[in-house]
């Protein structure tokens, strides 16, 4: 009865206590619906990958730093002990920080990539061994769109893959795309010694010029070709800054560029392994 009866007398504070509650609640959805809005808006505004990128973080981090100050006010507002809240929120800190090490090194690392911006959304990266296009990242995760994975080229297999934030401070991080588009790329093709090489190095220039017309332009550079020895023939290999989402595209329309014109040239021939039998008669 006495419990019953702790609870009757107590029963305004719990209804005040719910009633703020509800209205956090309410005051969280209505920051979400907001910026959920606000960022649609902008995205439909927005001409780049560096401005779309900018509108997410953007709107990120303003949700997270609203909705985290509406909450701290309500708590403040609801204890009516603002002297004290100081002490109890240091506490909490460091129990949460014992208990939650590797989120809150996850957190840090969202900062990190906010600040830093070693890496945007739409950018082809490598951390550890997760290679793909970020499409996403907020406090916990970095949503990448996986190249590779089950086959070893830089097509996109279909996966996403979601790499813990706190990662991103124990592995290197390689961006394809941190200052353009283009990754530098190559086809090799080794051809005998007896060939043309000045028609082989022709050949391998072409092919590359004929699919890159329309990059060579904003690219960092134009095709070169690269010669060197090799035991069986001679390496031709010609260098090109690629998209970087379309390196096996372009590398296999070289290759066979290349291919089809050393099949038509009749002074270069492609080197492989094979036997040659030669019939000399012995001289008496």
């Amino acid at each position: 009865m006495a419990v019953i009866q702790d609870i009757l007398d107590n029963v305004g504070l719990w209804v005040d206590a719910g009633i703020n509650v509800l209205i956090v609640l309410f005051i969280l959805l209505l920051i979400n619906v907001f910026f959920t809005i606000l960022r649609t808006n902008l995205m439909k505004k927005a001409k780049t990958k560096k401005q779309r990128s900018n509108i997410r973080i953007f709107g990120q981090l303003s949700r997270y730093t609203l909705s985290l100050l509406v909450i701290i006010l309500a708590i403040l507002s609801s204890s009516g002990a603002w002297s004290s809240f100081g002490v109890f929120l240091g506490l909490l800190s460091a129990a949460i920080g014992f208990a939650l090490q590797q989120p809150i090194t996850g957190i840090a690392a969202w900062i990190m990539v906010v600040t830093k911006r070693p890496f945007d959304i739409g950018d082809r990266i490598i951390i550890g061994d997760v290679k793909g296009d970020v499409v996403d990242f907020n406090l916990t995760h970095v949503h990448v769109m996986e190249i590779g994975g089950l086959i070893t080229d830089e097509e996109n297999s279909g996966r996403t893959i979601m790499v813990p934030n706190w990662m991103l401070f124990e592995k290197n991080i390689i961006n394809y795309t941190s200052n353009n588009d283009f990754v530098l790329h190559s086809v090799i093709v080794n051809v005998t010694y007896e060939s043309n090489l000045d028609r082989a190095i022709e050949i391998a220039d072409l092919s590359a010029r004929k699919f890159l017309a329309g990059t060579i332009s904003t690219s960092p550079g134009a095709p070169k070709v690269r010669v060197d020895f090799q035991a069986s023939g001679i390496d031709v290999q010609v260098k090109y800054f690629s998209p970087a989402r379309q390196l096996h595209e372009y590398s296999s329309k070289i290759t066979k560029e290349i291919f089809d014109r050393i099949n038509d040239a009749e002074d270069v021939e492609i080197a492989y392994p094979h036997t040659e039998v030669v019939f000399r008669k012995k001289a008496m």
